[in-house]
């Protein structure tokens, strides 16, 4: 089920909403609790029921773990479950790619099955994995197993993230405001999830037209010219952003509708001016798993300048993997960590700053040329479109094979633009709309919020919707 879809808005978050206020009022936070996992697994279970079964099972065997580790704390257990969930993963996510690396060296594959990718596998293993390296380091304790069942299928987080923490959510779930209607939290969160509707349905499903027609006539056969390579990347490179963005933002607001926060995912990322600042402000949650449970395990920069980039490497190329089992993945896992290095020994080498225009500008393209990677099907073609980015082919020709209807592209793109670069983030509306709720100094964001939901739902009873970017993940 999704977010931006007539069912969650007509039938699914009504009633769940409904529901779980009315068993908060009649027996309090644990019967709440209780309807609001049931709607989760329901909600996860909507696209293909046995995936339920699969979650159970991974919810299980961790749960089982963590008590064991939380009572006799062992590296042994903790490493033997976190090769449990990585293995799950490797089977269900890295099968066909480990066949066709098997191909290419040993000239026949493994024979391994095909199987169906369950949604959000990659985010509640690495979820899992944090909790019991947590549980083990103490951070955190194990509760029972309806909390912990709750921890790991929330459905706002559960199919893209954020990726939370057990210690951040379950103390949520003893607060007085926890699944209570709460006007400030109702509005709080309409908004958010207004804002984040309407960058997915608004903007990136219309740059991603743009983007899909850019790259489906490249693999027929088209030679692409200088400007439609670099119309459709510029396309794809707003449209991740705001169907990344816009999918977190939904998920903060049903979040706060039942009265929890979730942790903020983006910070306008394409306002850094180095590679450094963009992965602070780009996917935060799995910047600081990464961060926390393999860079600094590797030793960080503890260890002088070269270890420190190595473990950057290491990092980034696993990073990049876990996107996706493919190596246009692992290459745009590389370019960044080849990026962050170049940018972490311009500063140890106390180099002259750059305007910050000029900074901005190679960051922003440096980005963009890693999104060839990331969104093409393979090498070749990711080959073809940086050759056309660069000029090799003509330059200012812009066909109507390629891209059938410029003029709304072009607005979109000009707006998406303007929002990613200039406009205050979801992140700065909501800490506005808490110090000042009437808001009489500064725009009406109920109002505004109200009419982007009005014109996205508009938009989306007429032309449907495309699933999230990340949900392939």
């Amino acid at each position: 089920m999704l977010f931006a879809s007539l069912p969650f808005f007509l039938g699914f978050l009504p009633l769940v909403l409904i529901a779980t206020f009315a068993m908060r009022n009649l027996s309090g936070p644990r019967g709440a609790l209780a309807i609001l996992v049931l709607g989760s697994l329901v909600f996860y279970g909507w696209y293909h029921p046995p995936f339920v079964v699969l979650l159970l099972g991974s919810v299980a065997v961790n749960f089982l773990l963590a008590k064991r580790i939380a009572a006799a704390p062992s590296r042994l257990m903790t490493g033997m479950g976190v090769a449990l969930n990585l293995g799950l993963l490797a089977w269900y996510k890295y099968a066909g790619f480990f066949d066709e690396i098997a191909q290419v060296l040993a000239g026949s594959g493994l024979g391994l099955p095909d199987v169906i990718l369950p949604l959000g596998i990659s985010f509640f293993t690495f979820q899992q994995i944090a909790y019991l390296v947590d549980i083990h380091q103490g951070k955190t304790k194990p509760g029972d197993v309806l909390e912990y069942l709750f921890f790991i299928a929330f459905f706002p987080q559960l199919i893209a993230g954020p990726i939370v923490h057990h210690k951040d959510m379950i103390p949520q779930l003893s607060q007085p405001r926890f699944a209570q209607f709460r006007a400030e939290d109702i509005a709080g969160g309409i908004v958010l999830f207004s804002i984040g509707l309407a960058k997915k349905i608004l903007i990136a499903d219309t740059l991603g037209h743009g983007a899909d027609e850019m790259f489906l006539a490249q693999s027929l056969g088209v030679d692409l010219s200088l400007t439609e390579a670099w119309l459709g990347m510029l396309c794809y490179t707003f449209q991740i952003y705001f169907d990344f963005s816009g999918y977190a933002d939904m998920a903060l607001g049903l979040g706060l509708l039942f009265g929890l926060k979730l942790p903020v995912n983006f910070n306008s990322p394409y306002k850094s001016t180095d590679i450094i600042e963009f992965w602070r402000r780009w996917h935060i949650t799995l910047s600081t798993f990464l961060r926390d449970y393999l860079y600094l395990p590797l030793g960080g920069n503890r260890q002088g300048n070269l270890r420190r980039y190595r473990n950057l490497w290491i990092v980034m190329l696993l990073g990049g993997l876990w996107h996706g089992a493919g190596w246009q993945f692992v290459i745009w896992g590389g370019l960044h960590g080849a990026f962050l290095t170049v940018a972490h020994a311009w500063r140890a080498n106390q180099m002259p700053k750059l305007p910050v225009v000029v900074s901005f500008g190679l960051t922003f393209i440096a980005v963009l040329m890693a999104w060839v990677f990331f969104r093409a099907e393979n090498f070749a073609q990711a080959q073809a479109v940086l050759s056309a980015l660069f000029g090799a082919t003509d330059v200012h020709s812009l066909s109507v094979v390629v891209f059938a209807d410029l003029n709304p592209l072009l607005e979109s793109l000009a707006l998406a633009a303007l929002i990613a670069f200039f406009a205050p983030n979801s992140s700065e509306i909501t800490r506005k709309l808490t110090a000042q709720p009437t808001l009489a100094k500064g725009p009406n964001w109920y109002a505004i919020s109200g009419l982007l939901a009005a014109l996205s739902l508009s938009h989306l009873y007429a032309n449907g919707s495309h699933a999230f970017i990340y949900f392939q993940f």
